[in-house]
């Protein structure tokens, strides 16, 4: 995999200095959809549906399309949170430019480094989430792909306070994954084929 190698002044301000590109006016409904008619109608993070509820999720678009400049704005979403108490967590969309998804896993290798940096560890923490996300060791075409797999890339920043509490509430927080890879897997699985549906970009909308 392809090794980016980037200096970073987070000081810098994140109005100059980037190259910006056209954001897509899909980019933030597509996603929404996908939160909510994925993740929390098919029960993907048993966590997100009080969040949606109580309208505390952040959707942000980078507006960056180079490495530089997208951990700039990861930097400057995690000062929002810090003085965003009423916001439980993040999404930093990424409509151009991480297309590639071993490009997307160096960019968030480097995130979460910079994260550790900054003194975010412990914190947040970072979810990933991309339109070809693959896990280790598992088959391209396997439908338990989906659980992770996303309109657009994308970071998930979170609080890591707000998941321990909401974890322990859960009666079963580590049967989770399996639960979701089950329900993926499952023949004519509703909530694979919505995932289907939310990723195709050549649909005319998220749809109901």
């Amino acid at each position: 995999m392809n090794r980016f190698a980037v200096r970073v002044n987070v000081s810098r301000p994140s109005s100059t200095g980037f190259r910006r590109t056209t954001i897509e006016p899909s980019s933030l409904s597509r996603t929404r959809a996908w939160v909510e008619s994925f993740v929390v109608a098919h029960d993907i993070c048993p966590f997100a549906g009080r969040e949606v509820r109580r309208g505390a999720i952040r959707y942000a678009v980078a507006e960056a399309s180079d490495l530089e400049g997208l951990l700039h704005e990861l930097v400057g979403e995690c000062r929002h949170l810090d003085a965003n108490a009423d916001i439980a967590t993040t999404l930093l969309i990424v409509p151009v430019s991480m297309d590639d998804f071993d490009d997307y896993l160096d960019w968030l290798e480097l995130a979460e480094r910079l994260m550790e940096d900054l003194g975010y560890g412990g914190i947040y923490q970072l979810a990933s989430f991309h339109p070809d996300y693959l896990f280790d060791g598992v088959e391209a075409t396997d439908p338990a792909n989906a659980t992770n797999r996303s309109p657009y890339p994308m970071l998930h920043i979170l609080r890591e306070a707000e998941l321990e509490r909401a974890i322990a509430h859960h009666t079963d927080p580590e049967g989770i994954p399996e639960r979701n890879m089950t329900l993926l897997r499952a023949p004519g699985s509703r909530a694979l084929a919505r995932s289907r549906q939310l990723l195709d970009r050549t649909s005319d909308g998220p749809g109901e």
